[in-house]
């Protein structure tokens, strides 16, 4: 993909996609061929961390013990202490909640058998547990607020199911400039976490949240 392709196809985008009340995403749609998904090592599951922002702001909740408590209530969005913990665990459907509210959990990493027991069956089928590839298992008395703002650029990239990837880039109202950057930066992660590299990509579009996709490979 060529940075003037994708400056012409966000053109069109806005061109052609009527003008909402709320800042659409811009999502990058690409299509997979040549894997199979029911081996674990050819699914797609890993995450970038982008030059820009997504254009949204990125919530982050903490689940924490005593060591960690200040420090996640003064640096992310949310901090859940052990000792609540048991309330989530008796209501799976609070959990499922919680998971919907947040897009990362970051979890100490002394008791996460704890984090696991309370929240393992309402998070994982959401995609939503702690996950160390992401650096989202933590000791105590880690510093949070370098990690909070690394997450406000961080996407998660997976096809673990079907064979197609759709991530949020941006949004309508960014510098187009830095739209194409996080585009390139994804797709450059992409190819290199795929087997077969450019042979597994079968087609990308881009799409605005209420537009029609165009197609830029």
């Amino acid at each position: 993909m060529e940075k003037k392709e994708l400056l012409d196809a966000l053109k069109k985008l806005k061109e052609e996609t009527k003008k909402r009340k709320f800042k659409q995403s811009v999502d990058m749609v690409v299509n997979l061929k040549g894997l199979n998904l029911k081996k674990t090592e050819e699914q797609v599951d890993f995450f970038v961390t982008l030059n820009h922002s997504v254009g949204r702001k990125v919530k982050v909740a903490g689940l924490v013990g005593p060591e960690l408590k200040d420090e996640a209530a003064k640096s992310l969005d949310f901090a859940l202490i052990q000792e609540d913990f048991d309330k989530y665990q008796q209501n799976k459907k609070l959990a499922k909640k919680l998971a919907r509210e947040y897009d990362f959990f970051v979890a100490q990493g002394n008791i996460m058998a704890k984090v696991a027991a309370a929240f393992g069956r309402a998070f994982g089928p959401l995609g939503k547990m702690p996950n160390p590839k992401a650096g989202l298992v933590v000791p105590p008395k880690t510093p949070l607020k370098p990690l909070y703002e690394k997450l406000q650029r961080t996407v998660h990239v997976k096809a673990k199911v079907a064979p197609i990837v759709q991530i949020a880039v941006g949004n309508e109202e960014m510098n187009e400039d830095e739209v194409v950057d996080n585009i390139l930066v994804t797709y450059d992660n992409l190819i290199h976490h795929l087997p077969g590299e450019k042979n597994n990509i079968k087609s990308i579009y881009l799409k605005l949240t209420m537009g029609k996709p165009v197609k830029v490979l």
